[in-house]
């Protein structure tokens, strides 16, 4: 039993051993690059970077992030500018696979209404918050005549005692 599991131990170590070695660098973000040889594919394939979410930092477009997932996409987007697919095609295709997510600018439709009007709903209840809030405070700031404890309060202040009755 114990030679078995020693056996399977280090098979196991020797395995992981040769995928370490055979696997690639860490840093593929230089993979992503565009290529010189052809400055116009290059300057789509940034341009299409640009327009593209990237998926895993959400923040930043496929062509700032050095996210795994961001320089696969970005190599997908050589590709199919080498194949002679057009800008709006390789876009279809990301949305096809991944979603309106990955668009920076999603289109208008029912799924995506409230990424659009969102904004301006929490704008229109911010102002009506607002509005409610400091009418408040005017109907509680108007002046009312003080009570006759309340000026004998306010003498005895004002005159240094200080001591309440």
């Amino acid at each position: 039993m114990r030679a078995a599991l020693a056996a399977f131990l280090f098979a196991a170590l020797c395995g992981t051993a040769f995928a370490q070695q055979s696997a690639p660098p860490a840093d593929t973000a230089k993979e992503a690059l565009p290529t010189p040889k052809d400055p116009v594919a290059a300057k789509r394939a940034v341009a299409l970077g640009a327009e593209l979410r990237c998926l895993v930092c959400q923040n930043q477009s496929i062509e700032e992030s050095n996210a795994e997932l961001a320089v696969d996409l970005r190599r997908q987007i050589r590709e199919q500018i080498a194949q002679g697919r057009s800008d709006r095609e390789i876009i279809d295709y990301m949305v096809a696979r991944y979603g309106d997510f990955v668009l920076y600018r999603p289109p208008f439709k029912a799924s995506t209404a409230l990424l659009w009007v969102g904004p301006f709903l929490l704008l229109l209840v911010g102002v009506i918050v607002l509005r409610r809030v400091l009418a408040g405070r005017r109907r509680n700031a108007e002046e009312r005549p003080l009570t006759e404890a309340e000026r004998r309060e306010a003498e005895r202040l004002l005159a240094g005692t200080g001591k309440t009755e």
